[in-house]
């Protein structure tokens, strides 16, 4: 009898555990000084000057939860895409590989590749990152060039550092979808 009153408990016990899954609240966050030191690895010399655009953000969300490392490529005459890859990192510890898909319509033309840092403010979990994020971005590239924009749905915001290569200018309007697999409709 204690054989199964010792087993059920032990059931119980395992059944009402915290599960470890990527679905648990993101509570942490990055300070500004961490940011920066993951942009500084992540860009090398081209992280000079971004400082400025990393306050921006501190300035107006705070702390992110989470960010995104890639690389995407984006062309565009009047409609565009973009498509990306990177590694999605929480301060909580999930870490996984996504990517993202997007159209874009606008005053908008041209080319270019871009790694992108995106930082990631108040995401309730990581799997709550795959969704569609509406934006607007403007684009100033000849040859290179740095930009960050806001995108958000509910209360989350992403807001993607680009520092890119190519020909590209303009201002469209789109939106920026987190898949766990590559997509090549961008809709």
């Amino acid at each position: 009898m204690k054989n199964v009153i010792f087993g059920l408990g032990a059931l119980f016990l395992i059944m009402a555990a915290p599960s470890w899954s990527d679905s648990k609240p993101e509570h942490a966050t990055y300070s500004k000084n961490e940011i920066l030191k993951k942009i500084e690895s992540f860009f090398g010399e081209s992280a000079e000057g971004l400082a400025n655009v990393v306050n921006k953000a501190f300035d107006d969300h705070g702390e992110p939860n989470a960010y995104i490392a890639g690389d995407e490529a984006a062309v565009a005459l009047g409609v565009g895409v973009r498509y990306g890859k990177g590694q999605f990192h929480s301060k909580s510890g999930v870490e996984r590989t996504v990517y993202w898909q997007g159209p874009s319509v606008g005053f908008d033309a041209g080319a270019n590749a871009a790694k992108v840092f995106v930082m990631v403010y108040r995401l309730p979990n990581a799997d709550a990152l795959f969704q569609r994020y509406p934006g607007v971005e403007g684009s100033l590239f000849f040859v290179g060039g740095v930009g960050m924009n806001y995108l958000q749905s509910g209360q989350t915001v992403v807001a993607p550092i680009r520092v890119g290569a190519g020909w590209r200018q303009g201002v469209s309007a789109g939106y920026i979808d987190f898949t766990r697999e590559k997509h090549i409709n961008p809709f």
